[in-house]
């Protein structure tokens, strides 16, 4: 579903990632591992089309991933580090804006702020939000529209333990529906609950 082959990527003549090649099938979690700084979001961004490699090839689906393209757009739905929220549109206007725009129902935002525990913040504008509460949002934006492939970027930041649990179980319940999971974690037993494979980099 996922393919990537010799990506390169370097800052200021630093070279951090190296022709990395991996592949990852329909369903398959894959958990982006390295110390601090060795190049994890990098790729990341890479894969989500928000970064341009120096060199290499991701595709998805066979085709190019390009964070312009609509094929993209359908497809890949991430967390990244900058997430950014509609400033002037209400959790709840936020999530059937995103629903909407990739064909969803707008039904399914009410299940899933219910699931995500933000129900009572759905008329809250983001930026009112506490930190906990955003990354909650950020999680809920991909949920209430289509996906073949989740990027997440330390999803479990600012959970709690609750949620944690709840978002090893969600994943779990997304790769069972045939959505490819890639992302970096801090988390161990994240990692080891959802990850079927291991993504070196900087090693």
């Amino acid at each position: 579903m996922l393919r990537v082959e010799g990506l390169s990527r370097g800052f200021s003549g630093l070279l951090v990632l190296h022709e990395l090649s991996f592949e990852l099938a329909p369903g398959e979690g894959a958990a982006v591992v390295g110390p601090n700084g060795s190049g994890k979001t990098t790729l990341l961004r890479c894969v989500a089309g928000t970064d341009l490699p120096d060199a290499g090839r991701i595709t998805m689906n066979g085709f190019p991933v390009l964070e312009t393209s609509p094929d993209t757009r359908a497809a890949m739905a991430c967390v990244l580090d900058d997430v950014d929220f509609f400033p002037d549109l209400s959790v709840g206007e936020h999530l059937a804006l995103c629903a909407l725009a990739h064909g969803a129902p707008v039904e399914i935002v009410e299940p899933v702020l219910a699931e995500l525990g933000i129900t009572e913040q759905r008329d809250q504008l983001p930026a009112t939000l506490s930190s906990g509460q955003k990354r909650r949002l950020a999680l809920a934006s991909c949920f209430v529209r289509p996906r073949s492939l989740l990027v997440l970027d330390e999803p479990e930041q600012r959970l709690d333990v609750e949620g944690r649990a709840w978002l090893a179980s969600r994943l779990n319940a997304e790769k069972a529906n045939g959505v490819s999971v890639l992302m970096a974690s801090h988390d161990p037993e994240l990692i080891e609950a959802v990850a079927d494979v291991y993504i070196e980099v900087g090693l």
